[in-house]
This record gives C-alpha cells, structure tokens and sequence, in this order.
C-alpha cells in the first residue's frame, strides 16, 4: 500500500471539517448523524474513521481550528499595528472575523459549539484552555501598551475578550450590517488621547 503523504492527510481531514461544518450549520449537531458526516465528505465510514473516531472528536477539532484561528488573527493583528493601541489591533481582529464568517460561517458555528459547551464537559474545558490562551494573548497586547497602569493588563484583557463573543453574536443572528460600523467605534474608544493644547 503506497505511503500518504501528510499533505494528502491533511487535505482529506479539511475536506471532512469543511462537510461537517455545512452539515451543522444546516442541521445542527445532535440532527447531524455520522452517515450524514459520510455523505456530505463523500468518503466510506472506513475512510472517514482513519481520521476521526466519532462526531465529539469532529466537533473538538472545529473548535480547536476556530480557536487556533482567533489567536492567529490577534498575533497577526498586533504585529501589524505594532505601537499603535490595543483598539487598532482588536479592531483588526474584529474585521478579519467578519471575513472569515462570509467564508465558513464561523459565526454561526462559534454559537453552536458554545451551547455544546454547556453540555459537554470535555468540549467545556478544552473550550476554555484555548479561551485563556486567547485572553494571554490580548493581555500581552495590553502589557505593551499600558494605556491604563492603574488596571491589570488580565483585567483589560477579559474586557477586550468580552466584545469578540458579541460581536460573533450579533455577526451570527443580525448579519453583518449589523455590525458594519463596530471596527471603527472599537478604535475610536481605545484610541491614544490627543494632548492638551499649550495655555
């Protein structure tokens, strides 16, 4: 049996998270059952096993790739709006997840998995490792900055956490002329203050 390449592997398991993303976001996870994970990758259950054992490991690696995803955007984010405040880079951030929602339908999919996350403990608590990693990444940000000393960087960083997960909801439910001018209001409320005049 000729050797797969990682390549190969790695292409066919995008191709099952790309047909089970279209599966939940039409039908939901518990409505989704493995023989329509099958249908909709096109693979035999066979195939579809060498990659994933059941449908919690499909779900897990969805969020894994979405969280991996929104840690990228931020480290991204900063290093192109290096010396510039914390807003311009969540700014950033909030824009590349409106890209990416057109894309996958990562909107939609986040509020899925955070109900799941109610349910299932083990999806709960690897949802939260990579959440603090997440948080780490945004307090390091605001390390750089200190736009506010007298406030814990971790602090500023789980207030600047708490609009990603509203903007997400209000991108999944209301569209995203709902959200159209909410980059710019982040900048605008995090933005260096201008200096005093000279009396």
């Amino acid at each position: 049996m000729p050797k797969v390449s990682q390549q190969y592997r790695d292409a066919r398991r995008d191709q099952i998270l790309d047909a089970a993303r279209r599966c939940f976001l039409r039908d939901g996870f518990h409505a989704t059952s493995m023989q329509d994970l099958f249908a909709e990758a096109g693979l035999s259950s066979g195939a579809f096993y060498r990659y994933f054992a059941s449908k919690d490991d499909v779900i897990m690696a969805i969020v894994e790739d979405n969280m991996r995803d929104v840690v990228a955007m931020i480290r991204t984010a900063a290093a192109r709006q290096a010396g510039q405040p914390p807003g311009a880079t969540l700014a950033d951030v909030l824009e590349i997840l409106k890209a990416r929602d057109a894309e996958t339908g990562l909107g939609q999919i986040a509020l899925l998995v955070w109900a799941e996350a109610l349910r299932s403990p083990v999806i709960a608590a690897r949802f939260t490792s990579m959440l603090t990693q997440v948080r780490g990444g945004l307090a390091e940000i605001v390390r750089e900055h200190e736009e506010a000393p007298g406030a814990p960087a971790d602090a500023l960083a789980a207030v600047l956490l708490s609009i990603v997960p509203g903007y997400i909801l209000q991108l999944a439910l209301l569209g995203p002329a709902a959200v159209a001018g909410l980059p710019d209001a982040v900048r605008a409320l995090w933005s260096p203050r201008a200096a005093p005049a000279a009396q």
